[in-house]
């Protein structure tokens, strides 16, 4: 069996320690896209959350790929939506706040689409779906919440981290606990398998 190139197409410490636990041998390396500007036709055209977050998983890999000649490269990217809105990661922390306050009480969806590419051309596509249903959170609990995770509450769609704190914020979960922090990993394990690339 050929060794392995893969490259993930993001600088998420997150997806890496999936794939770092999971024993795939990979580099990161960070695209270099806008991703609003990405978006923004797709916004026009009333595309779902699901089909924004395949665009904006395959448009990172495709962009690393053009510097990656011959490498198997890994795109992923997540969305959140409510009630049929688009929610992106907090600008700041009233911001993180108001997410929070619109979830409240409510079942939204998280979607993560991952996509594999080499030498520009995609040659897997894959998205899955999670349910989140956030209990309901009084403004005071949300305030004392954002303070003891401080910034960390930018770094997720939904501000908050589910691997850690931010599970007290939930009710209900319908979906892979891969799927929730943003790498899907037994359908990507699955493909690996099935181009040869890791060991079946």
């Amino acid at each position: 069996m050929k060794t392995m190139s893969l490259v993930l197409a993001s600088t998420s410490p997150f997806r890496a320690a999936i794939l770092e636990n999971a024993g795939i041998d990979f580099r990161a390396e960070g695209a270099r896209i806008d991703e609003r500007s990405v978006e923004a036709p797709l916004l026009e055209a009333d595309a779902t959350a699901e089909d924004v977050a395949a665009v904006l998983a395959e448009a990172k890999a495709a962009d690393v790929s053009q510097r990656n000649p011959g490498a198997l490269v890994l795109g992923g990217d997540q969305t959140l939506s409510l009630e049929g809105k688009l929610f992106h990661k907090p600008a700041d922390m009233e911001d993180a706040r108001y997410h929070l306050l619109t979830l409240s009480g409510k079942t939204h969806q998280l979607w993560s689409a991952l996509s594999l590419v080499r030498d520009g051309e995609t040659i897997w596509r894959h998205v899955s779906v999670a349910n989140m249903q956030v209990r309901r959170l009084s403004p005071e609990f949300i305030g004392r919440y954002l303070a003891r995770i401080g910034d960390a509450a930018l770094a997720s769609v939904g501000s908050y981290q589910y691997e850690g704190l931010g599970i007290q914020l939930f009710e209900r979960v319908d979906g892979d606990y891969y799927t929730i922090v943003g790498l899907p990993i037994l359908p990507l394990l699955a493909k690996l398998r099935e181009l040869g690339e890791i060991d079946g």
